[in-house]
């Protein structure tokens, strides 16, 4: 009599089943916000901004600080402001900006 030993194989997942949470247009959205950051510049600019003390910043205030001048400071924040990373208002000759909330709302729940 030969005895057989049946083999019994079986797949096991090594991890839990990945989900897509992100669509693709809000994919494209934050690439859009994430990728206004990804410049030194408009980095330490978004940053002046989010660290400002009232909570908002003149344009005339930003060139000194990051070294550049008045024009490239424009392109740069009216970038930031595409992106929606901050809201501007113009008073008189000058812009001010301030951090959009929805915008850096959009990049916290992308990174948490």
């Amino acid at each position: 009599m030969t005895k057989t030993k049946s083999t019994l194989t079986r797949t096991v997942a090594c991890c839990s089943a990945v989900t897509d949470t992100l669509p693709d247009a809000a994919a494209l959205d934050l690439a859009r916000r994430f990728a206004a950051l990804a410049d030194p510049v408009r980095l330490r600019l978004f940053n002046l901004v989010a660290s400002s003390a009232s909570g908002e910043v003149c344009a005339c205030d930003l060139a000194e600080p990051v070294g550049k001048s008045q024009p490239t400071i424009s392109h740069h924040m009216k970038l930031l402001y595409e992106a929606g990373l901050v809201r501007r208002e113009k008073r008189g000759t000058w812009v001010w900006y301030r951090v959009d909330p929805d915008g850096l709302a959009a990049l916290r729940s992308a990174v948490s």
